[in-house]
């Protein structure tokens, strides 16, 4: 029996990511980003940029600028502690969102005041226009409204009410699926899908994906993610 390989759904495993280790920062970098250079990977549709960071207690990233950049915190473990040159301040736990809209310029701080290590997912969309105002927002997302299925945590579409807003033609959306169990997602042709299994292990339409594996996928199909394990997905549908 032959066994065929869909195209359209790309693996990219974790140890293929770029890694830096810093001490008190310990990240991999799904695409290009800082001393990480990939030529093939510079980004997917509107994505430029998804990190997978562990930031030690009590560390984190001093005040530093961004300009023309949606960027969106997906908090995996612990927290993180938000403060800008707005003056926003605020702390997002584990399951919860924020989002920070650079516009003409914004200078922010991140820091994990906690006792234990916070892991968090950091994605950067390019925006559909530049030269907004910046803005920055956070908000708690039960997990328990995430069981068995995808929900929309950030989104650039007026449909989409209940999500943070971002300036992009992109959505970012989260589940969390028991093992044994399916979850599909549809997407228009041309669309650009990323999806991380944060925790747990998947399958997308028959192939094994492992905890923290990249998976880049064209839109124009439904997909089926099945839980092998127990798990946290994180998906990003751009344009």
């Amino acid at each position: 029996m032959t066994m065929t390989v869909d195209n359209s759904i790309e693996r990219r495993p974790f140890a293929s990511l770029g890694h830096a280790d810093h001490g008190w920062l310990n990240a991999r970098h799904h695409f290009s980003f800082a001393d990480y250079h990939d030529p093939a990977r510079m980004g997917w549709g509107a994505i430029r940029v998804w990190n997978d960071d562990e930031i030690a207690p009590h560390t984190g990233f001093p005040p530093h600028p961004h300009r023309d950049m949606e960027i969106i915190t997906y908090v995996r473990k612990g927290a993180i502690t938000h403060q800008d040159s707005l003056g926003n301040k605020g702390r997002t736990e584990a399951g919860d969102v924020q989002v920070m809209s650079a516009g003409t310029g914004i200078r922010h701080s991140e820091y994990n005041l906690e006792g234990e290590t916070t892991t968090l997912f950091q994605i950067w969309i390019i925006p559909k226009a530049q030269g907004d105002a910046p803005s920055w927002g956070a908000k708690p997302f039960p997990k328990g409204d995430r069981s068995g299925r995808l929900v929309v945590l950030a989104s650039g579409y007026d449909e989409d009410q209940d999500a943070l807003r971002i300036r992009a033609d992109a959505r970012l959306l989260g589940g969390t699926v028991k093992a044994g169990t399916s979850v599909t997602y549809d997407s228009a042709y041309g669309r650009h899908l990323y999806l991380v299994a944060a925790t747990g292990r998947i399958e997308i339409d028959g192939q094994t994906f492992e905890a923290r594996d990249g998976a880049a996928i064209l839109g124009g199909k439904p997909i089926t993610i099945t839980a092998i394990e127990d798990s946290e997905i994180v998906l990003v549908d751009s344009e």
